[in-house]
C-alpha cells in the first residue's frame, strides 16, 4: 500500500468513500459527521491545499485522510495536557472505503501517515476523534498514541490524542 497526495481527478472515488464513512458513523448512532460536515468542498479544499492523501493498492484508493503540516488552532486549546510544545502535523477526515473495512486498511494508512510525517521532519502527531468512534479509538490505542485530554471542534468535545515519532 502506497500513501499519495491525492489528485483533484480523485475527488469523485473520495467523495464516495467520505460518504460511505459518514453512512457508518450513522448506523453506529454517533452525531459525528452528520451535520453537512465533511462535504465536498471540505474535501476539494483538501486536495487544493496539498493536505488530501489517499492510501493505495495496485491503483485502487483505499482510504483518504488530511494531513496537515502546521497547526491546528482548535488545538491550542485543551482540557489536559499535549506531550509536546513544537510543531506537529495534524490527521483530519480518516475514511476508509466499505470495500476495505475489518483487513487492517485503517491502521496501515497510519503507519504510512507516520512515515509521511517523519519524511517531512515532523516528530509529533495530533489527531482528534468522537468519543463514540470506537474502530478509531482502537487504532489509536493499538499504535500507541498518548490520550491528552478534549478539545472542543465544531462546538463538541472531542477526545485529543498525540504520538511521537521516533527515527527508524
Amino acid at each position: 500500500m502506497i500513501l499519495l497526495k491525492a489528485q483533484p481527478t480523485d475527488l469523485p472515488t473520495i467523495w464516495i468513500i467520505m460518504q460511505q464513512a459518514i453512512e457508518q458513523r450513522r448506523l453506529e448512532g454517533s452525531k459525528q459527521w452528520q451535520q453537512g460536515y465533511p462535504n465536498e468542498k471540505t474535501i476539494y479544499d483538501d486536495i487544493f491545499s496539498g493536505f488530501g492523501f489517499v492510501l493505495t493498492e495496485n491503483g485502487i484508493i483505499l482510504a483518504y485522510v488530511a494531513l496537515i503540516f502546521g497547526t491546528e488552532p482548535a488545538y491550542n486549546v485543551i482540557d489536559g495536557s499535549w506531550i509536546t510544545t513544537g510543531d506537529y502535523a495534524v490527521v483530519h477526515r480518516v475514511a476508509t472505503s466499505n470495500a476495505a473495512k475489518n483487513k487492517g486498511v485503517a491502521t496501515q494508512l497510519f503507519i504510512e501517515i507516520e512515515k509521511e510525517v517523519l519524511k517531512n521532519k515532523y516528530f509529533s502527531i495530533r489527531v482528534d476523534t468522537n468519543f463514540d468512534n470506537i474502530p478509531m479509538l482502537k487504532i489509536l490505542k493499538k499504535l500507541d498514541y498518548t490520550h491528552c485530554g478534549e478539545v472542543f471542534l465544531q462546538g463538541a468535545a472531542r477526545m485529543a490524542f498525540e504520538k511521537i515519532l521516533k527515527i527508524i
